[in-house]
């Protein structure tokens, strides 16, 4: 076991900065705080983050870290943690390791017990499920879903039966492939696509996925939410199945027999019944 208590050591720290997702003024005058204070910056895409770094007159060393140097990358950040230096680490838009690198560098310096610290910021699918007209009171973010369509149609099947917003991103030369997997899949679910969030073109295009299916030409940074399984209508409801049971009690039958015989006759577990019928004969 491990207790970080961030703020109360003199250990160095891996900072995990949140960036704007699109519009620049979306950065946190603690963010901006934290990589001017930094020693070193670590980014996606040093082109990307100098144009956000240069906004705010912050002037750092910055070190490419992406998929492709992950592993060497994170060894010459741990050492400059190693040396007492404090590193940020930023993605190109949104929240590191949200689907981006960053990982097995959060990993690597748990283990050598240095401290880890987010510092909250924008986040495209939070942005989008609020938004959307969906249930926001519970959801999964999945992320991408895979490039082969095999592998798709297996993770959006191992979904279907969850209760919860779904939320994926996408890209635009994919969605309108993404979409005919999920209405395969899914069939006639409420959806909402959220594009170029916080930019001069930002669009929520909401519908269901029939619908949405015939969209064309999206662009941009999308974020896509589904509506998750819906509970079909119970055809006898709690009364109904106390009612029945009752009256197969009152014929002579045993309660665990009764309960039995009505499990036989709606087709409903045994278990089921039994709670439905225990929470109307307790009251």
């Amino acid at each position: 076991m491990k207790r970080q208590k961030s703020f109360e050591n003199n250990k160095a720290t891996l900072y995990l900065v949140a960036t704007p997702i699109g519009n620049l003024s979306e950065f946190s005058s603690r963010a901006i705080e934290i990589l001017k204070l930094v020693d070193v910056i670590a980014c996606e895409d040093t082109r990307t983050s100098r144009i956000l770094l240069e906004k705010y007159g912050i002037k750092k060393k910055l070190v490419a870290y992406h998929n492709f140097n992950e592993v060497d990358s994170a060894k010459g950040l741990l050492a400059l943690l190693e040396n007492g230096d404090d590193v940020a680490l930023v993605s190109d838009a949104g929240y590191p390791l949200i689907s981006d690198p960053g990982y097995h560098l959060v990993n690597e310096v748990i283990a050598h017990d240095f401290n880890v610290v987010t510092i909250s910021g924008p986040s495209a699918h939070l942005n989008a499920l609020v938004a959307s007209g969906l249930d926001t009171m519970h959801y999964l973010y999945y992320g991408f879903l895979s490039d082969k369509r095999s592998k798709a149609q297996k993770e959006l099947s191992d979904l279907s039966d969850l209760p919860y917003t779904l939320i994926f991103y996408e890209a635009p030369h994919r969605i309108k492939k993404t979409l005919a997997l999920a209405f395969e899949i899914l069939g006639k679910r409420r959806a909402c696509i959220a594009r170029e969030l916080t930019k001069k073109h930002e669009e929520y295009i909401r519908g269901d996925l029939e619908e949405l299916m015939a969209l064309d030409d999206l662009k941009g940074e999308i974020v896509l939410l589904i509506e998750g399984k819906k509970e079909k209508a119970r055809a006898f409801d709690e009364y109904m199945i106390f009612q029945m049971v009752s009256t197969y009690i009152e014929e002579g039958l045993s309660s665990k027999d009764a309960i039995k015989k009505v499990a036989e006759d709606t087709k409903i577990n045994k278990n089921q019944v039994y709670e439905d019928y225990l929470k109307l004969a307790q009251n």
